[in-house]
């Protein structure tokens, strides 16, 4: 069963980069919630290197249908080369949390 939303994973640089990216997506009706967690370890390969960096992490709530642009408007404030923008569906929600979703990511 699928809600049509999403919980969208992003990292960033740091927590300055967060929330203008999350100021971005609230302004714009991309996101009705956008979690900032301002500091996480993250560990990866990056051309051939294993970097070990700290990051910020936002954890974003939209609908399904947003995401293209959601990615755009990520893609043009975000400062790495290749962000992590990855996307999970919300399966099952509180009613009225789902319906909030709804209503603050509807055009006004």
């Amino acid at each position: 069963m699928s809600t049509g939303f999403l919980v969208v994973m992003i990292t960033v640089g740091g927590p300055e980069e967060a929330r203008r990216i999350a100021d971005a997506l609230i302004d714009q009706r991309m996101a009705a919630c956008v979690n900032i967690v301002p500091q996480v370890s993250s560990v990866f390969r990056w051309e051939g290197e294993i970097e070990d960096e700290n990051e910020s992490l936002l954890v974003v709530k939209t609908r399904a249908d947003l995401f293209p642009q959601l990615e755009a408007v990520v893609k043009g404030l975000h400062s790495y080369e290749v962000p992590e923008i990855i996307a999970l569906p919300i399966v099952l929600g509180s009613e009225d949390y789902i319906e909030w979703l709804g209503r603050e990511t509807e055009g006004e």
